[in-house]
């Protein structure tokens, strides 16, 4: 067994895992944090991302043992109490969200795009930045609005600065 310390959605946590236990498996089946999904076990389709110090990452490519000390911020870290952020919101608007299993991946690849990119992210760049995220049931028209919303919308609650889920 390997003790891991680290902090999630701002609460500091610690364990004993498995060397061998995945990030996602970590916060799924120890944390109960049900929001990361697993979708593909290869990371492919992005329905595991979740933010790492700050960073989009495929949580089903990160060992746990490896976020030792780190901060890790899932789909459930990013509301404030009953308040959306901005991006859930904006998927919400938007009907960004079909059967909502790549949904959480989605949002958190969209909030690491426009805290990377800015409040002015173009189509383009959003639909580049999203090919490591699959959705089966739309063609990412509404994923891209919704982007774009919230990336405005994060700009305009934060006076234009980088937006970091808390």
């Amino acid at each position: 067994m390997t003790k891991l310390s680290l902090t999630v959605n701002g609460r500091r946590v610690a364990a004993d895992i498995d060397p061998r236990t995945l990030l996602v498996d970590f916060l799924r089946n120890d944390l109960r944090l049900t929001g990361t999904h697993v979708g593909c076990d290869t990371s492919q389709c992005g329905a595991c991302t979740v933010h790492l110090d700050g960073r989009s990452v495929k949580a089903c490519a990160v060992l746990a043992a490896s976020c030792e000390g780190a901060d890790v911020v899932t789909i459930e870290g990013l509301a404030s109490g009953t308040t959306l952020h901005p991006m859930q919101e904006a998927f919400r608007e938007h009907h960004a969200l079909q059967c909502g299993f790549c949904t959480p991946g989605m949002i958190m690849a969209g909030v690491d795009i426009v805290n990377r990119h800015g409040a002015s992210v173009d189509e383009s760049t959003i639909r580049k930045e999203l090919e490591g995220n699959i959705c089966r049931c739309t063609g990412y028209h509404n994923i891209v609005r919704a982007i774009e919303t919230g990336a405005a919308t994060m700009s305009s609650a934060q006076g234009g600065t980088k937006i970091a889920a808390e």
